[in-house]
């Protein structure tokens, strides 16, 4: 695709071109993939994996999740089925196969989160019970402190506030079949990475990685050296894409709620608006969003949705409404 195929649009704008690299399918077709897949989630347990404004139910699950389980399935088999092809080519006998690595991007307030969660676990829950972990790349952000010194807290979320140099370490780690890998914890009511705190993984059969930029490519170097993307670790990457103007509503509604519900705790870096008048909250909002979100979308979350092998694509309604699937 050129630079015009990653401006804010509609999916349908490809649907017609013969040298789209994607396969383009409504949600009710989509549905119709699932084929036998198992319903292996309540509703009450979807309620509790969805994020705050997201409509995600039952329903939801069946039309685009269990189709996106079986597909997944497929591949995971595939990858199990090549390691073992190429592991007799080689000659080699003491190597383990490592956990097969799903990336999932997509802009803030989008509803990455919930499709991270849902799909760890439907995964989790296949008939061979594999072990699913989800990691998100909030704990690889550089702590406050250090945006601050380095005047970069009205960009936190753009590419420049992760440790990529540890996102890569953690990354390699897992994909060495190491035991006991260390992902650093970050917590949403203070919005800052917890000092000392940890998830461990521990050699998953599948690992969820999540966040805005995973996608995201750095510069090439001019003497043809290795520089590893993220993106090089990962087996299978899903983008979750809306029109702008729906994310900025999801957003500004969001920031909105939580001032009713998590701004509230003392303890929380939003506290201050907690207490302010609805104007002025929504103005914040509204600043937040142009200032930082727009911008991160616009100049580097964006550009990142034609890397990704399926494109899950949201109605106004925050409702998957077209697949895009990468053909082969």
């Amino acid at each position: 695709m050129d630079q015009t195929d990653i401006q804010p649009r509609t999916l349908d704008h490809f649907t017609g071109d013969d040298f789209s690299p994607y396969r383009f399918f409504s949600a009710e077709k989509w549905a119709e993939f699932r084929a036998d897949t198992p319903l292996t989630l309540s509703e009450d347990e979807v309620r509790k994996l969805r994020s705050l404004n997201d409509p995600v139910d039952l329903d939801e699950v069946r039309r685009i999740y269990l189709s996106l389980s079986r597909l997944l399935s497929a591949h995971v088999e595939s990858s199990q089925l090549l390691f073992e092809q190429r592991k007799r080519f080689l000659n080699l006998s003491d190597v383990v196969k490592t956990p097969f690595i799903i990336g999932i991007a997509g802009s803030v307030a989008v509803g990455k989160s919930t499709t991270a969660r849902v799909l760890a676990q439907l995964l989790s829950r296949w008939p061979s019970s594999p072990k699913v972990d989800l990691v998100t790349t909030d704990g690889f952000l550089y702590p406050n402190e250090v945006l601050r010194r380095e005047n970069l807290m009205d960009r936190k979320g753009f590419p420049e506030s992760y440790d990529v140099g540890a996102v890569l370490r953690f990354l390699s780690e897992i994909k060495a079949g190491q035991h006991n890998v260390h992902a650093p914890c970050y917590s949403h009511l203070t919005y800052d990475v917890l000092p000392g705190e940890h998830t461990v993984i521990d050699r998953p059969d599948i690992l969820i990685f999540e966040g805005i930029n995973v996608l995201q490519v750095r510069d090439l170097p001019e003497d043809g050296k290795i520089v590893p993307f993220v993106s090089d670790f990962f087996d299978f990457s899903i983008y979750i894409d809306a029109e702008e103007a729906d994310i900025h509503k999801w957003y500004v509604d969001r920031f909105m709620n939580l001032r009713q519900t998590a701004f509230r705790d003392p303890d929380s870096f939003f506290h201050r608006y907690a207490t302010i008048n609805e104007d002025a909250a929504l103005a914040i909002a509204e600043s937040l969003w142009e200032n930082i979100n727009l911008k991160n979308l616009r100049q580097n979350i964006l550009p990142t949705r034609p890397r990704a092998d399926l494109i899950l694509r949201k109605a106004p309604n925050h409702l998957i409404e077209q697949v895009a699937l990468r053909k082969l």
